[in-house]
């Protein structure tokens, strides 16, 4: 069944997740999409347009086009697992204009981004800057966010000065997104000398297995 098309008169509040993005020239900020829009950037401040070249109103029931957020912070956490979403950013958007409904967010024409959260890096720590990804688009340098041990040498945009690319908005570190936590000094003790067990244990077992293989070889 095709979803029915509404429009609101308030703004309505959605969370999604998207590449944060940088112009060539370095002047002003902006997002990319994931998935079906890509290859398109936006701003804080967007229309939707048809990722398919389409010139039709967004979003159109017979078409797949139009902006995407779901509902709840929770569900923008669980989609960041899934490796097609990794080295995004949250973003909280008031969604307006039409929209289509569907169980877990909406599908929609015009959207704010009213703030920016920076997750996970690729090692699991928190992330704390923006770093320069080697990718992009025609006009745009890609960004992700990583801590500061897995940044290294890497050009990188700090939180500040990637809010006032993006005109001032609001841009800090997720503490929703879960983490793994480090080590203890008393864990990072541990570990050296539990390999050294393991070593020592394996040793022995080689030590058996060689005296169970002459115990068991018929003379020739």
């Amino acid at each position: 069944m095709r979803a029915r098309t509404e429009r609101s008169n308030r703004p309505l509040t959605g969370f999604k997740l998207a590449h944060p993005m940088v112009s060539a020239d370095g002047t002003k900020a902006g997002f990319g999409g994931v998935t079906l829009g890509r290859t398109h950037v936006y701003e804080a401040v967007a229309d939707a347009v048809c990722a398919h070249g389409g010139r039709h109103r967004c979003p159109a029931r017979w078409c797949g086009c139009g902006f995407y957020c779901v509902h709840s912070v929770e569900a923008a956490h669980a989609l960041a697992c899934d490796p097609e979403y990794a080295h995004t950013v949250l973003l909280e958007v008031a969604v307006s204009g039409r929209f289509t409904r569907y169980e877990k967010g909406l599908r929609y024409q015009r959207q704010r981004v009213r703030s920016v959260r920076l997750g996970r890096c690729g090692c699991a720590r928190a992330a704390e800057l923006l770093a320069e990804s080697g990718t992009g688009t025609v006009g745009w340098r890609r960004l992700m966010p990583t801590c500061r041990m897995c940044a290294g040498s890497r050009p990188v945009l700090t939180p500040v000065v990637f809010s006032r690319l993006l005109g001032g908005l609001p841009v800090r570190i997720d503490s929703g997104a879960a983490t793994f936590a480090p080590l203890s000094g008393e864990d990072g003790e541990l570990v050296p000398v539990l390999a050294a067990e393991v070593a020592l244990l394996q040793a022995r077992l080689d030590e058996v297995q060689a005296q169970l293989d002459q115990l068991t070889r018929r003379p020739s």
